[in-house]
């Protein structure tokens, strides 16, 4: 029997990394207008290393970036504030939900699922947008990395909002598009879980999930489906 349904929450029920890199190409180009002199496909190159290096929520990235082209002290402030005003504009343009989010949450909540959210994202970046995307009053409970300190696959984030919610873990779905971290931490403690496939920014053959999801509408039959058995 399910009677939660808890969600990953970046590329997951928001396109993330469409939002990155749309947010990233207007930085380059924010500092190309302010004079700098760089090539746009490199330079989006180097600052991927750098979130690939220190988590994509760093929030030095272009500090780093412009310290390692040497920047000289009098023009650097000119740079990184021309990068960050225009990453910061087209992120908040950029985010978006996925098809169908906010009506399959709707709809889950109103067959009497409890809704939750877990992510590895920091509480502030998390909220900030829950926020921007309307759909912070959706959710009964939401865990962040702070919670825990701890990111998935570990159990304790999935055992943090289990015990929140009061509904064991066996009687959960987790939704996910990582199966490294959301399916496998999921099944260590017996969660059905579900992959988002639509999601996916790693071409995966195999999840390892209970079921793939090509749309996230689809788990309104899937918890149907198991309720039934």
């Amino acid at each position: 029997m399910i009677k939660a349904i808890i969600f990953d929450l970046d590329n997951t029920l928001m396109d993330f990394m469409k939002m990155k890199s749309m947010s990233v190409d207007a930085a380059i180009n924010g500092m190309i207008e302010a004079g700098l002199n760089i090539d746009r496909k490199q330079s989006k190159e180097k600052i991927y290393d750098i979130y690939d290096e220190k988590g994509y929520e760093y929030q030095e990235v272009f500090d780093d970036f412009l310290l390692e082209l040497k920047v000289t002290s009098s023009s650097y402030h000119k740079y990184l504030a021309a990068a960050i005003v225009s990453y910061r504009k087209i992120k908040d343009a950029t985010m978006v939900l996925y098809p169908n989010v906010n009506s399959t949450l709707i709809t889950l909540s109103k067959l009497g699922f409890k809704i939750g959210v877990l992510t590895d994202a920091p509480s502030r970046e998390a909220w900030i947008r829950l926020y921007s995307l309307s759909m912070h009053h959706l959710f009964d409970e939401v865990v962040t990395l702070e919670d825990t300190g701890k990111r998935k696959p570990s159990s304790e984030p999935f055992i943090k909002i289990s015990d929140l919610l009061e509904i064991s873990p066996e009687e959960i779905l987790m939704v996910g598009d990582w199966p490294e971290r959301d399916v496998i931490g999921a099944k260590k403690l017996n969660m059905k879980t579900a992959f988002a496939k639509y999601g996916d920014m790693f071409k995966t053959i195999d999840s390892g999930a209970d079921y793939d999801l090509n749309d996230i509408s689809e788990i309104i039959d899937i918890v149907k489906k198991e309720n039934m058995q």
